[in-house]
């Protein structure tokens, strides 16, 4: 077994270096081209942390494994808004803007909506591409939705230039896109096969893996870039960061694997979506409560606990 979870944490280094050199070598081609800096960060660099989730759900959709497809998003889910946020709440009191409030944890909320009902309409329980199709406009009202934002913000700076970047050649650039692409795929195959062989051994469901070391695996780059913003006091970064990558999840990565092929959905991840719900309306109810628009540490040890508390059943229960 050590040997598949050698090449699940190989798997996932590829993943995020994939990921990096993909980022990089893309950011620095549309630079060229004089494509917007805002633009880049919504896009490009805002989905980059998003791309292990993106692609360990892709292969596992096209490996026949829904199961992972789907548990790897909504257990990433958990992990960002439970841990993640608990943790940087932990560290220093987190004050959210209005517009977090007011629009993007209720549109995560109606966004967490949408996925319960796509997966259970019907006789059969499948994400069909058309529910697919949906989610990837709703993915362009987001982005739409961030551009408008940053505009009315002239000051805000989302992306910031690389000076050097017009002296890297298009050939460099292209190379360490091919490098990303080529880390990517096999990061993921190495990650979908390893934990589902885990799985195999140990007898336990795909589900279980895929909500706990899949999604945990998966969740680093946005534990990694959240702490070290709300540490440096962007906290807005820190902050968005977490909502963003959570309805990316849904939006994007459910979309795209839907489209590419329709994912088979198991209803024993109910009770997993329902306890996400729960934590974003106690999310979104704490900023009414206490100081306004904030969530303390003890906010924040409260997420945590819940976490940990959530993952011991998963385990223990299944033990």
């Amino acid at each position: 077994m050590f040997y598949y979870i050698f090449f699940i944490i190989f798997g996932f280094f590829l993943l995020v270096k994939g990921a990096d050199f993909l980022v990089d070598g893309s950011s620095q081609i549309a630079k060229k081209f004089h494509i917007p800096e805002i633009i880049i960060g919504l896009t490009i660099v805002s989905i980059g942390t998003s791309l292990p989730e993106l692609i360990v759900s892709l292969t596992s959709a096209l490996k026949n494994y829904s199961d992972m497809a789907i548990g790897n998003v909504i257990g990433s889910n958990i992990s960002n808004l439970f841990f993640i946020l608990g943790v940087c709440a932990a560290i220093k009191p987190l004050r959210f803007k209005d517009e977090t409030v007011q629009l993007e944890i209720p549109a995560l909320i109606l966004m967490t909506g949408f996925l319960y009902i796509f997966a259970n309409n019907g006789e059969e329980k499948v994400i069909t591409q058309l529910e697919g199709i949906i989610l990837l406009i709703f993915f362009v009202g987001f982005i739409i939705y961030n551009i408008k934002m940053v505009k009315n913000k002239s000051n805000e700076v989302l992306y910031e230039e690389n000076t050097n970047s017009n002296q890297v050649s298009m050939l460099y650039s292209s190379i360490r896109i091919i490098i990303g692409i080529i880390a990517l795929k096999f990061g993921g195959d190495f990650v979908v096969e390893s934990a589902s062989n885990i799985a195999n051994i140990l007898g336990i469901s795909e589900k279980i893996i895929s909500l706990t070391i899949v999604a945990v695996s998966t969740s680093l780059p946005e534990l990694i870039t959240s702490v070290t913003a709300v540490i440096k006091d962007e906290i807005d970064m820190g902050i968005g960061n977490v909502i963003g990558s959570n309805i990316l999840n849904i939006v994007l990565i459910v979309g795209i694997t839907a489209v590419i092929r329709p994912i088979y959905y198991s209803i024993s991840f109910n009770k997993d979506i329902i306890i996400f719900l729960l934590g974003m309306i106690a999310l979104g109810v704490i900023p009414f409560i206490g100081q306004k628009n904030k969530i303390s540490r003890w906010n924040g040890i409260g997420f945590v606990c819940c976490y940990f508390s959530y993952m011991a059943s998963l385990i223990f229960v299944n033990i």
